[in-house]
């Protein structure tokens, strides 16, 4: 059985992983100006990475939703807090860690490694799966299989556009440096983020 708030979660999904940011930049450069090789290699390290944290979150989801009832919902709630946080960022602009610079002549490995390596470390991954995606468990069914199917369309989602930004390296790599199209894009997804929230927050509280 398939989690009933999948869709939705994979609308967030999207429009998370679609706004331009560092992250985004970096792996555009990397592919422009090294190869698809090397920025397929950095995104299978950021799709382990993801997998990792994923794994781990919904371990302790699981016990936490088991535990402690209340606590698992007041993280459904501060879900909805954190989406009007990234919406805030994402208009203001992404600050999240990233590389700045790429290492030219480097070994697949490397980058492979560097990028699992930066989500491993990234607190902002962790805080997503921790509080966004109980937001999108239906309580009355298996928290433990919900908790998986949506980490991996999470993981699936983000290693598909990720392998996307590689095989368009170039013309991605230009449009990401161009301020004004990155801007633009930034505070649309902001907007649409803010609104999903929104919805949440009124829909729970009915």
């Amino acid at each position: 059985m398939l989690a009933p708030m999948l869709p939705s979660f994979l609308l967030v999904v999207l429009l998370v992983e679609l706004t331009p940011g560092p992250n985004m930049g970096w792996l555009a450069l990397l592919s422009a100006s090294e190869g698809r090789r090397a920025g397929f290699a950095a995104t299978a390290g950021i799709a382990l990475g993801l997998a990792i944290v994923a794994a781990a979150s919904a371990l302790g989801l699981a016990q936490l939703a088991q535990s402690s009832p209340f606590v698992f919902n007041l993280l459904r709630y501060a879900g909805a807090g954190f989406l009007l946080y990234l919406a805030w960022e994402a208009w203001v602009g992404e600050r999240e860690l990233s590389p700045s610079t790429v290492h030219r002549h480097r070994p697949p490995v490397k980058h492979f490694r560097r990028g699992l390596i930066i989500n491993l470390l990234n607190p902002k991954a962790a805080l997503f799966f921790v509080v966004v995606l109980p937001v999108y468990i239906a309580p009355t069914q298996s928290i433990a299989l919900q908790t998986v199917q949506l980490s991996v369309a999470y993981v699936a989602v983000a290693t598909m556009i990720h392998a996307t930004i590689v095989l368009l390296a170039g013309r991605a790599h230009r449009w990401l440096s161009t301020d004004a199209h990155a801007q633009t894009a930034r505070r649309a997804f902001a907007v649409l983020l803010a609104g999903i929230a929104v919805w949440f927050f009124v829909d729970t509280f009915q």
